[in-house]
């Protein structure tokens, strides 16, 4: 039998957002996996493009800025993509994390720095 799988809506995600201007902004994400709706992401000092937020890295992506609210297929080239940047509420069981976020410590990290940006991440509204 085949099993299907249905991908994420924003309604897994977004609990509270501002209008959607506000809380929205569109940013291109570099060159590298496709990436789900719910990704966190870490802007990249140098060039400004979007990368999933890996705790590791030395580039500023290692920040957590946004939340991706759509999906993005970034494997062939840089493409452009909504995120929540601001003012919003999101499911923590909605977001993406980079395999770095390994252990509780740093998920409160992260969840820490996207509160600093106005983006609150709870278990439900």
């Amino acid at each position: 039998m085949t099993t299907l799988t249905e991908r994420k809506y924003m309604s897994d995600l977004i609990l509270m957002e501002g209008d959607r201007f506000y809380s929205r902004d569109r940013v291109t994400v570099a060159e590298s996996d496709a990436l789900t709706i719910g990704s966190v992401l870490g802007k990249i000092t140098t060039g400004g493009k979007y990368v999933l937020s890996d705790p590791d890295a030395e580039d500023g992506s290692e920040d957590p800025v946004a939340v991706l609210i759509e999906d993005a297929d970034a494997s062939d080239g840089d493409v452009q993509a909504f995120v929540l940047a601001r003012h919003a509420i999101v499911q923590r069981a909605g977001l993406v994390l980079h395999a770095g976020v390994d252990d509780g410590t740093k998920r409160a990290a992260l969840e820490a720095a996207l509160a600093a940006r106005g983006i609150l991440v709870r278990d439900s509204a």
